[in-house]
């Protein structure tokens, strides 16, 4: 038998089902383990889920196609698809990620992506914006994120001057801004980690940040203050304007460990 036909009956429909029944595995492994909520957004989760379910399905049945096909002595066919690669190469590469996938854990999103994508304390024009803002929630009850929604709403930061605040999100350092000073961070998802943007504010630390290396999570418990800061320090530009900005004058600054669920939505 030659290498082109045993290539035709056991390879290329090979690699076919491994794609489906790795790809498959590959998302039931994410939504059993709940490492779904770092890569997409929670409207998706059941898509995802079911997703998986078929591909494994389409696997198994697959196989059984093969083994029919290998005991009636004919070639197998593998699954036909539109492809720029040729067949074996192509299924051979979504069998690697799949096993990439399954073999490495996703983490979260880091301070270095924030600084490449830009931190901003105000929500993008994609998103919907408030209509009107009435304060429903404590200020010491907000999170990180309602907080950039009501500065969203009513950008006046000296409306919450002295306001109590209890956060927790990742350290970022711009090197713009002093020593003292680190941007509390968490990323918000739309749709899946790759559109994923960072929102925070600036935290005043009773001491140097160099004690809360970038990435660590971090509880705050603080008072709203207004500042004078760069509009854009992560730009490091001496020439950058000033404004007066909304401050978290941290009391008390607990490191945590990084949470399961590290996104806003």
């Amino acid at each position: 038998m030659s290498a082109k036909i045993l290539l035709q009956k056991y390879l290329y429909p090979g690699l076919d089902i491994a794609a489906l029944i790795g790809w498959g595995a590959l998302l039931l492994k994410y939504s059993v383990n709940g490492q779904l909520k770092l890569l997409i957004h929670p409207n998706y989760f059941l898509l995802v889920t079911v997703t998986g379910a078929v591909l494994v399905v389409l696997g198994i049945f697959q196989i059984w196609i093969f083994l029919k096909e290998i005991k009636k002595k004919t070639a197998p066919q593998s699954l036909e698809h539109i492809s720029l690669l040729p067949p074996a190469l192509s299924s051979g590469l979504l069998v690697l990620a799949a096993l990439s996938g399954i073999i490495f854990t996703p983490a979260p999103l880091t301070a270095q992506m924030a600084l490449q994508r830009g931190v901003s304390e105000s929500l993008p024009p994609t998103r919907v914006q408030a209509q009107s803002f009435a304060a429903t929630v404590k200020p010491e009850d907000k999170s990180l994120i309602e907080w950039v929604r009501t500065l969203n709403a009513y950008p006046e930061p000296d409306a919450y001057t002295g306001q109590k605040a209890k956060v927790t999100g990742f350290v970022v350092h711009l090197p713009g801004l002093p020593n003292n000073y680190v941007l509390l961070s968490r990323f918000i998802l739309t749709c899946c980690a790759v559109d994923a943007y960072p929102v925070g504010l600036p935290v005043k630390l009773p001491g140097s940040r160099q004690s809360y290396p970038p990435d660590s999570w971090l509880e705050i418990d603080g008072e709203m203050i207004t500042q004078t800061l760069p509009v854009e320090p992560q730009q490091m530009s001496q020439s950058a304007p000033n404004r007066r900005q909304l401050v978290i004058k941290a009391e008390n600054v607990k490191p945590i460990p990084t949470p399961s669920d590290p996104y806003g939505y």
